[in-house]
């Protein structure tokens, strides 16, 4: 009677212990962003704990229930897949959560979220912004902003740069249109140089789309969070400019005084 209580009991414990098991995902999933708007890109990607042959990963994509795409996906040899889909077509017309779910084998699945907005839904803002410029008075900066708004834009004369405070959000991107008369990046032969570009202190890349005599075009890509956007040329307003030749002075100056000193070291 013992025995078969005892029995009894391992069998109710292998029992749960499989279940528990079988509950477990053998695969996982996620995607690059938890936002995306319409024509981005969807990095879709995950593991597999154990490979079994040749056997993909089957990936179904659902809006409110309905299926908007589906894959199968080759595993690779360390268990990892990866996916990508563009956000775009005639399926992808709703805003709100999608659903991406993930099969392999059988019973294991996984699900990830990410909320996705059409172009009809997505705000986007086109003004002119009157920038502060100090006892030269104000200029306008035309600009187009997508995933946030434009708080503030402050003259910077020490360092030569446009500020600009945002509140991101969600990633997004802001256009600018920069008057060469208030702001612009020279080299000394004339030339244009490259502005560089600061967000939250970490330097970042920028497209050019238009240039012409009177201004120059910028596309800075953010992310979620940013708050300021420095823009750094070689002058920003008129008269700042004399700041940067009594600036290049003075160097030009302590760099000569220098040198003397150290001949005259050298020499005794």
């Amino acid at each position: 009677m013992e025995l078969r209580i005892f029995f009894s009991l391992i069998t109710i414990l292998l029992i749960s212990i499989g279940i528990a098991f079988a509950q477990e995902s053998l695969i996982s999933v996620q995607t690059d962003d938890n936002n995306y708007d319409e024509g981005d890109t969807i990095l879709i990607s995950g593991k597999v704990s154990t490979v079994v042959g040749s056997t993909p990963v089957t990936l179904q994509l659902f809006s409110e229930g309905n299926l908007v795409d589906i894959a199968q996906i080759k595993v690779a040899q360390d268990g990892s897949y990866s996916h990508t889909i563009i956000a775009e077509g005639p399926l992808w017309k709703k805003q709100g959560s999608y659903t991406v779910r993930v099969l392999y084998g059988e019973g294991n699945i996984a699900e990830s979220e990410f909320i996705y907005s059409p172009k009809s839904n997505a705000t986007e803002t086109t003004t002119n912004f009157d920038v502060d410029a100090g006892s030269y008075g104000t200029f306008d900066i035309k600009y187009t902003i997508k995933g946030g708004i434009v708080e503030n834009m402050v003259v910077e004369p020490n360092i030569f740069a446009l500020t600009i405070q945002i509140d991101a959000s969600d990633d997004g991107t802001i256009t600018l249109e920069l008057p060469r008369e208030f702001i612009d990046a020279v080299k000394q032969d004339g030339k244009d140089d490259i502005f560089i570009i600061l967000i939250d202190g970490m330097e970042v890349s920028y497209k050019e789309s238009i240039v012409n005599p009177e201004f120059r075009t910028i596309k800075i890509n953010f992310e979620q969070g940013d708050s300021d956007i420095e823009i750094i040329g070689t002058y920003v307003v008129p008269e700042f400019r004399s700041i940067v030749m009594m600036i290049l002075i003075i160097g030009i100056m302590i760099t000569v005084l220098t040198t003397k000193s150290r001949f005259q070291i050298t020499k005794f």
